[in-house]
C-alpha cells in the first residue's frame, strides 16, 4: 500500500467513527458554543443590556471560536489518550505511512471536526437570532478564513497534545482555554479596542482573533475589523508555525 493510500484510509476511517457517533459529537461541539450565543446574542438583547445589531457582530465570532477550539480540542485531547492510556498510536505507527504524516492526519481530522462545528452554528445561529443580514458578497473569504482557522487550532491542538504530559493536559487547558476565548475577539471587534490598547495587543497574540476578524469583515464589511489580507497572513503563519511545533514534538514523542 502506497503512503497516499495508507493515509486516505487512516482518514478515512476517523471520519467514518464520527459518523457513527454524530450525535455525541454534536452535544460536545455545540452546547457551549450554542449557550454562548443565547445568552450574549438573545438574552441581554432583549433584557435592553446589549445594542440592536449586536447579534450581528457576534454571530461571526461564535462561528470562529468553533471552528478554532473545536479543532484545537479534537486534535489535542485524543492525541493525550493516543499516548497515555489507549495507546492506539501504536497501530498508527505502524501503518505503511511516514511517521509525520500520522501528525498531519491527526491535524487535519481535527480541522475537518472543526470546520462542520462551525458549519453547525450558520443555521443555528440564524435561526436562534433571526435578525442576521450578512453580505453574502463575502461568502466566499468568510469560508476561507473558517477553514484556515479550524487549521491553525488544530495545529495550536496538535503542539499542545504532543508536548504537554497527560497528567498536566487538565491543569493546560484550565489555563488556556478561557484565554483563548475571551481574547480572541469573538464577543467584540479588535478594531475598537482603541482606547485599550494592552488588551488591543494581547488579543493580536491570540491566532482565535484573526479568524474572528476575517470572519466579520467579509460577512458585515460595515463594523470595523482588521485588513483581510493581515488575517490571511495571521493565520497561514499560525499553521505553519505551530504545525511544525507539533509536528517536531509528535515525533519526538513517538520515537521515545
Amino acid at each position: 500500500m502506497s503512503p497516499v493510500r495508507a493515509f486516505t484510509a487512516v482518514l478515512g476511517r476517523d471520519v467514518f467513527v464520527t459518523g457513527r457517533e454524530l450525535p455525541s459529537f454534536l452535544a460536545q461541539v455545540l452546547v457551549q458554543p450554542v449557550a454562548l450565543l443565547f445568552i450574549f446574542g438573545k438574552v441581554l438583547s432583549e433584557l435592553g443590556y446589549a445594542q440592536p445589531g449586536y447579534a450581528q457582530i457576534l454571530l461571526p465570532g461564535m462561528i470562529a471560536l468553533n471552528a478554532f477550539l473545536v479543532s484545537l480540542q479534537n486534535t489535542s485531547f485524543p492525541l493525550v489518550l493516543d499516548f497515555s492510556y489507549s495507546r492506539e498510536i501504536e497501530d498508527r505507527l505502524l501503518a505503511p505511512l511516514p511517521i509525520s504524516w500520522v501528525a498531519v492526519e491527526k491535524m487535519l481530522f481535527g480541522a475537518l471536526r472543526g470546520l462542520l462545528a462551525a458549519v453547525l452554528m450558520v443555521p443555528i445561529g440564524m435561526v436562534m437570532l433571526g435578525e442576521i443580514d450578512w453580505h453574502l458578497g463575502g461568502l466566499a473569504f468568510a469560508l476561507l478564513c473558517m477553514l484556515l482557522g479550524s487549521l491553525a487550532g488544530a495545529a495550536v491542538g496538535l503542539t499542545v497534545g504532543a508536548a504537554v504530559p497527560p497528567r498536566r493536559i487538565n491543569i493546560m487547558f484550565a489555563v488556556i482555554l478561557a484565554p483563548l476565548m475571551f481574547t480572541g475577539a469573538t464577543q467584540f471587534p479588535w478594531a475598537q479596542l482603541e482606547h485599550l490598547r494592552w488588551f488591543q495587543v494581547l488579543c493580536a497574540i491570540n491566532p482565535l482573533t484573526y479568524v474572528s476578524e476575517g470572519m466579520r469583515g467579509a460577512l458585515l464589511p460595515d463594523v470595523p475589523h482588521m485588513p483581510p489580507w493581515i488575517c490571511v497572513l495571521a493565520l497561514l503563519a499560525s499553521c505553519v508555525v505551530f504545525g511544525a511545533l507539533g509536528i517536531r514534538f509528535f515525533l519526538r514523542r513517538a520515537l521515545d
